[in-house]
């Protein structure tokens, strides 16, 4: 089917969700976006069910390395349940379980950042720190990255056993040389036995390990993908077969293959394809910059939901946008700089409370660049916040900043509206030698593979 890429964009408002209000005083406001038939209507999706989960707001905050710690986290789900129908606005912190004994997510997924199944098994003190989530969570969702079956079936075990995660998604999409390189992440897939018994163990570890110590519910097991390696070795229809043979309870696709990396468009249209080739629930990746790009998608191709990445980089209230559109809601995010400020001062307490004021002020600094992006603040005022090494140095630097500048500085628009991070260009993916020879793994590959998990982000 045909599929468009989204056009631009909603007219400019400004304000932050009314979630922050409590937190940085500021709301969202009205416009009158551009938005197809379903959401003008007032018509929200269907909510998307994984498993025993429930989510009422079809979205996903995807895994980044360095980014998807416990405090972005928390800063984008508040934001995203702030803009909620009263009906589905959450009063307290927590799980919130449903009548038949699943769990509710209503503003969306918020997923860890990606840990190795190795270092889990291992007991790598990091890694069991970046599966520890924030108490307040709706829904523990853990991304796991494996490359042996039965490493990855002990991780989820430990997950599942010790109650750590209530939703376990398994990277097979990244596309960086340093994983690819050694047959994981988006190369994985074209080694086709090795997909399927990876996909199988997992549900079967979760599945039996929900058995062994008596929990409430099944941990559902999902699996995230590209759509190949390149134009000539795609992976993402056999991929999901697998996965839907295995038990897995939902899939998700970026739209690019591992040789676009982040570059050029994402190919909504295989979106599409996927979601005619398969029963399971697909959830879709690429190109959402604003809430209504997220519509634009699910009507575009069918999909049950979106992920969100590089899009919410310094942008945590794309989250309060994606819940409005897809609840019909006008009330879009559009920040002044005095708006923008706050949430960078409670965005460092948030970390410095996590991680320690020192390690959380050096874990702000990249969050800093992003946020003040298209805001006329200066390279002197950005090279000045990129040496923060405190909360006092943070603000005063931002009161330096703001000094130098009018009273109103307003939204910027489109140049905030698009493309985040760095999108590059087009890269030979790098393989293991004779790694396109066969779809199946031969005994060479499997001994590299032992390798594969080492320095890899989540130890």
């Amino acid at each position: 089917m045909p599929v468009s890429v989204p056009g631009r964009r909603a007219g400019p408002v400004t304000a932050l969700a009314p979630a922050v209000c409590q937190h940085v005083g500021v709301t969202m406001s009205e416009t009158s976006p551009r938005l197809p038939d379903a959401c003008a209507s007032g018509r929200a999706p269907a909510p998307l069910r994984i498993g025993p989960l429930v989510v009422p707001t079809p979205v996903e905050l995807a895994p980044m390395a360095g980014v998807t710690n416990a405090s972005f986290r928390r800063l984008c789900r508040e934001m995203a349940e702030a803009a909620l129908p009263e009906s589905l606005r959450p009063s307290c912190p927590g799980p919130l379980p449903t009548p038949d004994g699943g769990l509710q997510a209503p503003a969306g997924l918020y997923v860890t950042e990606m840990v190795t199944t190795r270092a889990l098994v291992e007991r790598n003190e990091r890694t069991l720190a970046m599966v520890r989530t924030d108490p307040a969570e709706r829904v523990r969702s853990i991304q796991l990255y494996g490359v042996d079956p039965t490493t990855v079936g002990a991780a989820v075990r430990i997950l599942v056993e010790e109650d750590l995660a209530d939703h376990i998604d398994l990277n097979f999409g990244c596309p960086v040389p340093k994983v690819t390189r050694k047959g994981g992440g988006a190369a994985l897939p074209w080694k086709r036995d090795l997909l399927a018994a990876i996909l199988t163990e997992a549900v079967r570890a979760s599945e039996a390990a929900v058995r062994a110590v008596g929990r409430a519910r099944q941990v559902p097991v999902t699996m995230k993908m590209r759509l190949g390696i390149d134009e000539e070795h795609e992976t993402f229809l056999d991929a999901a077969r697998a996965a839907e043979n295995a038990g897995i309870a939902a899939v998700a696709l970026h739209a690019r293959s591992a040789r676009q990396h982040y570059s050029g468009q994402a190919r909504w249209e295989e979106i599409a394809r996927l979601k005619e080739a398969t029963d399971l629930p697909v959830l879709g990746n690429g190109d959402v910059w604003l809430g209504d790009d997220a519509v634009r998608m699910m009507e575009a191709t069918g999909c049950d939901g979106v992920v969100v990445g590089r899009g919410c980089q310094g942008r945590p209230w794309l989250f309060a946008d994606i819940v409005a559109a897809m609840h019909g809601s006008p009330m879009r995010t559009r920040p002044d700089l005095d708006a923008v400020i706050e949430v960078i001062r409670r965005h460092g307490r948030m970390l410095a409370e996590e991680m320690g004021e020192d390690r959380g002020v050096r874990d702000l600094r990249k969050h800093v660049g992003w946020y003040l992006k298209g805001y006329p603040v200066g390279g002197a005022a950005r090279a000045d916040l990129m040496g923060i090494r405190s909360l006092d140095e943070l603000d005063a630097g931002l009161a330096r900043m703001r000094s130098r500048l009018p009273e109103v500085v307003d939204y910027p628009g489109d140049i905030v509206e698009g493309p985040r991070g760095r999108a590059g260009s087009p890269k030979t993916p790098r393989l293991p030698d004779g790694w396109l020879d066969s779809p199946t793994l031969d005994a060479a590959h499997r001994e590299m593979l032992s390798q594969a998990e080492s320095d890899v982000s989540g130890g």
